[in-house]
């Protein structure tokens, strides 16, 4: 193993775990003394591109590589999505691999080894432009491996298996793999991603694809977020902003102001809120875009966010949850998590809140 490098590093989100991906890292260990599967997505909840958590791609992982993974060859840990920040993302990459490579490289104990005495490399295949990670790295060495099964992807098989019928397709995953979709195929966590893959695909035949204008209200007070939780499908039980479609003739701020209104009924010790109140919270400098092209399972949706600031008491203002909302609360900001949130609506507090 002496002209190895010492680690590999293969970024992927496995949704699920296939046969070309298990020839990558095969022939990553082949060229590596040790790789470190790093699975994205891991910090999202449940939808239909991303209906497998970061526990159950493991366990994928592990039946394949057990031996492997006992022998300490192969390493398996999350990566979170950064979606409005390449930067953020690249550094937990960073943050994650330096911890690994200092912790496995030194044997878990004293650090007397440093970064600069071990060679890492980043390991791949460039099938298309979700592959554009492999130009983020250059203090890396590079390992281009060439993909044998390059005719299918995890859409595929994602698409074949989410039918009312589901088909697990045998000649495309390990024995391992195929046993635990068989198993998923019968729960509760299928049906309802079965019910919300349907209504995505109904969706554009009814409104079109797009593109739509919605606005998001980011609302603020004494250390806590104002939440709604959604009552239907797509995202039906998870926590979302208060927002919704721009109207015809509406201005998108207006737009905003009118969903929070609606959704959450939110009021003081005189009644429910007006407009004209709500609007002088408004921080207009803080006023933003999320326009990510895939931010939305529905369609092309771009949103403008609006950050409320409301006055800091320790008695919050009332809400109570209204429309297409299930309930409306406040949250602390630190009691969140990333997987309780509806589609991005993580990320943008995080932009929006400072998080």
């Amino acid at each position: 193993m002496a002209n190895k490098a010492d680690f590999g590093v293969f970024i992927g989100r496995f949704q699920p775990l296939h046969i070309g991906h298990e020839h990558v890292i095969r022939q990553a260990l082949d060229q590596v003394k040790r790789l470190i599967v790093l699975v994205g997505s891991a910090n999202v909840a449940r939808d239909p591109r991303n209906p497998f958590t970061f526990d159950e791609r493991a366990a994928m992982i592990r039946s394949s590589f057990a031996y492997e993974m006992a022998e300490g060859r192969v390493m398996v840990e999350p990566l979170h999505d950064h979606l409005y920040s390449d930067t953020a993302w690249v550094a937990e990459v960073q943050r994650r691999v330096n911890a690994i490579v200092l912790d496995a490289g030194n044997g878990g104990g004293f650090q007397a080894a440093g970064l600069r005495d071990f060679r890492v490399a980043l390991t791949g295949y460039g099938k298309d432009a979700s592959s554009y990670y492999l130009k983020l790295f250059p203090e890396w060495d590079n390992i281009q491996i060439d993909s044998q099964y390059g005719t299918f992807s995890s859409t595929d098989v994602r698409n074949r298996f989410f039918q009312r019928i589901p088909e697990v397709p045998v000649s495309i995953l390990s024995s391992g793999v195929a046993k635990w979709m068989d198993d998923f195929k019968l729960g509760e966590n299928f049906r309802a991603l079965l019910e919300e893959a349907e209504y995505l695909a109904d969706y554009p035949k009814q409104w079109g694809t797009g593109p739509f204008v919605t606005a998001d209200a980011v609302v603020i007070q004494s250390g806590h977020i104002l939440l709604i939780e959604r009552g239907q499908t797509p995202g039906k039980g998870l926590l979302a902003l208060p927002g919704g479609f721009v109207e015809a003739g509406e201005r998108i701020r207006d737009g905003a102001i009118r969903e929070l209104r609606e959704e959450t009924g939110i009021a003081d010790s005189k009644g429910q809120i007006p407009p004209a109140m709500l609007a002088s919270f408004i921080e207009d400098s803080r006023t933003r875009v999320f326009d990510a092209p895939n931010r939305s399972l529905r369609g092309r949706i771009i949103t403008h966010a609006f950050l409320f600031r409301l006055p800091e008491r320790r008695k919050l203002f009332k809400v109570k949850g209204a429309d297409d909302a299930a309930h409306a609360s406040w949250y602390r900001l630190g009691d969140l998590t990333s997987d309780m949130l509806f589609e991005d609506h993580w990320s943008i507090i995080e932009q929006m809140a400072d998080l």
